[in-house]
């Protein structure tokens, strides 16, 4: 999967808010986000794991993920990450901000 190949533009901090989204259904390891962000937007976006890991890490230590050594359904040894309650928080205060920067926009795109 490329880097948010399909949108070089994407906003910052947005990595974070899709990955803190997709976990907030449940547990899943690196590829199962991936491609559950790859699914969501109908293609639209793909995340490399050059991106991915090195969020994955940050997040693990900001507090906002929590991670476990599973077993995947293909009987693959991976790590299942997981959302704190500091990363439920986290999740609700970046959708709000970005909710408002996108209303904005939106302001500012629909103005004459």
């Amino acid at each position: 999967m490329g880097e948010l190949s399909s949108n070089p533009d994407l906003l910052p901090g947005t990595l974070y808010m899709m990955i803190l989204r997709t976990l907030n259904q449940g547990a899943l390891h690196g590829y199962g986000i991936a491609k559950r962000i790859h699914e969501w937007s109908n293609g639209d976006l793909a995340i490399e794991d050059g991106s991915l890991y090195p969020a994955l890490n940050r997040m693990l230590q900001k507090g906002w993920l929590k991670a476990e050594w599973g077993v995947t359904e293909n009987n693959r040894k991976a790590r299942f990450y997981q959302l704190t309650p500091e990363g439920k928080k986290q999740l609700e205060a970046e959708s709000s901000a970005f909710n408002k920067m996108v209303s904005a926009i939106q302001l500012v795109m629909g103005a004459s």
